[in-house]
């Protein structure tokens, strides 16, 4: 596999990215700084990075990159607010209403358009041409109306992980490559003990919607969406997933607890090998090879439909940056967002993050190096990337309407053709 194929992929694919997050308080200023944040006058300006990725990535790597980002960028010292995705989402969630927002923040594309409208982010094409940015160095930018608010700073797809222990023991030789297939391996591994699948669908982080419902529609080919509206009613595609989904759950092979369980938790039940199966983000590898290095585990492209061979939709999200419209070091925050985005240190983060670049020139060291991430690559180059929430007015409102009515259905309160219909109704709404 050749550096250059990886890259004309890459910008082949990334239009607009997508799912990450952040939030929390104000800039502060020592040493004589100005309103204006001016380190290079001799004041010393300390800028606030709010985000998720530092738990995510191996101990000291992140720091390690802003302590040279302060190196080559004398006044200026980044304090990281660090903390898992939900806790993180709900601080930025508070800071975008409240203008405390960091001056640095992690953004999931799915919120920007809210941010936006609410003024919380900073409209960065402004930015980036008041000190005279080149952006033809960016795989993708977010816009919104033309302006561009988050950058993709990494990207990550969401294949599917399984448990080769528990599935082997099971008698299952390989990762399940149709939904047939998968079936059997959940009902296979389902002990009492263990679990085929894990879902999570809680509906204060309703990201499960997105990641682990829909993923099948996409796998598939499918589209929730026509000619950019909802079509989640006569729509067969979003039928035969969600009802395949709803068969799981009636078969007693979802782990317990999906309606209040988190990302988070739904990563902590594979890790500690109480299901087989989850389809999840690239970005966790480092944290389950860390928590559990006895874990056996492997990485392929989430089951299609029987019958289905054409390319398969496979989610991915990002790791989005943004600066807050009530920083008063913006342009001090800017030179952290373009540090993050230059060739070499794009190339270091997408490697230790074991994500794909943000940098049209950088190229990751897994590719070639890691035999999981060089399969994740080979998953990402024969289907296409397929994220329909990013950019959506509201997308985690519309995922928590889904995840309503969907609950019902599994709890058995109205039939899926009742909840699509319930959904549809909402997300007309919304839209």
């Amino acid at each position: 596999m050749s550096k250059g194929a990886y890259v004309g992929r890459f910008i082949a694919v990334t239009g607009a990215a997508a799912l990450a997050l952040t939030g929390c308080s104000g800039a502060q200023e020592t040493g004589g700084g100005t309103a204006d944040g001016d380190a290079a006058e001799g004041g010393e300006v300390t800028i606030e990075f709010s985000q998720w990725w530092e738990p995510e990535l191996p101990d000291g790597e992140f720091r390690a990159l802003m302590d040279q980002f302060e190196e080559e960028n004398p006044g200026i010292t980044v304090e990281l607010l660090s903390g898992p995705y939900a806790s993180t989402k709900e601080q930025v969630v508070a800071g975008a209403a409240a203008g405390t927002m960091s001056d640095v923040v992690g953004l999931d594309g799915a919120w920007v358009s809210d941010f936006a409208q609410q003024g919380a982010i900073a409209d960065l094409s402004a930015l980036m041409e008041e000190v005279g940015y080149d952006d033809s160095e960016l795989a993708s930018q977010v816009q919104i109306d033309g302006a561009t608010y988050m950058i993709p700073v990494v990207n990550f797809v969401y294949p599917m992980f399984t448990n080769d222990t528990l599935l082997a023991e099971a008698g299952v030789t390989a990762p399940p490559a149709t939904r047939t297939e998968f079936a059997e391996a959940a009902a296979a591994v389902t002990t009492g003990d263990t679990y085929g699948w894990v879902l999570p669908l809680s509906l204060e982080a309703p990201n499960g919607i997105q990641n682990d419902v829909m993923s099948w529609v996409w796998a598939s080919g499918g589209s929730m969406l026509e000619d950019g509206q909802p079509a989640l009613v006569d729509n067969p595609d979003v039928a035969s997933a969600t009802e395949f989904v709803q068969g799981m759950w009636e078969d007693g092979v979802i782990a317990p607890g999906s309606f209040t369980m988190k990302e988070q938790d739904k990563v902590e039940e594979f890790t500690n090998g109480r299901v087989g199966m989850m389809i999840d983000s690239l970005a966790h590898v480092n944290l389950i090879r860390e928590s559990n290095p006895d874990l056996q585990f492997s990485i392929s492209a989430i089951p299609a439909e029987d019958g289905y061979e054409d390319e398969r939709g496979i989610p991915y999200a990002s790791w989005g940056i943004g600066v807050a419209e009530n920083s008063e070091h913006q342009e001090e925050a800017f030179k952290l967002v373009e540090f993050l985005m230059s060739e070499s240190v794009n190339s270091e983060l997408s490697s230790i993050a074991n994500a794909f670049p943000g940098n049209v020139g950088s190229v990751p060291d897994f590719v070639e190096e890691d035999e999981l991430f060089g399969t994740a690559f080979e998953i990402y180059q024969s289907g296409f990337p397929a994220n329909e929430f990013t950019g959506l007015p509201v997308a985690e409102q519309l995922m928590r309407d889904f995840g309503e009515e969907f609950q019902r259905a599994l709890d058995g309160q109205q039939s899926m053709e009742d909840a699509l219909a319930a959904a549809q109704t909402k997300w007309e709404q919304e839209f």
